[in-house]
């Protein structure tokens, strides 16, 4: 008896016109955006004689994005040289001068 009234129900839930496989719970319907404008960020531009009004975030952006890329390049600028090849210089002339050897070639001649 619980199992014909379950099964009931279930043609209630459907909408009219529609089975329950084509019922789409998670997508809510057709993708919104905003139609293109041909409009540069889709801005109007101002009338003759005006300028454009900056959006307070707009200064900070600027400031922020091309002060760190100022920063970024004096650091890397200044960045110590660490590779392999400059210790093992290093070490192979402070080995040579501990011996009394002479790390520069000089010709005989």
């Amino acid at each position: 008896m619980l199992l014909n009234s379950s099964l009931r129900v279930v043609p209630t839930l459907v909408p009219a016109g529609r089975s329950l496989q084509a019922t789409r719970f998670a997508s809510h319907g057709a993708p919104q955006y905003n139609e293109p404008t041909g409009l540069l960020f889709g801005e109007k531009p101002p009338p003759p004689g005006f300028r454009r009004i900056k959006q307070p975030w707009e200064n900070i952006w600027y400031y922020g994005m091309y002060g760190s890329m100022l920063v970024g390049g004096v650091l890397l600028y200044f960045k110590p040289d660490t590779s392999i090849q400059t210790w093992a210089l290093k070490e192979a002339k402070e080995r040579m001068d501990a011996r009394g050897e002479k790390y520069k070639y000089e010709p005989s001649h």
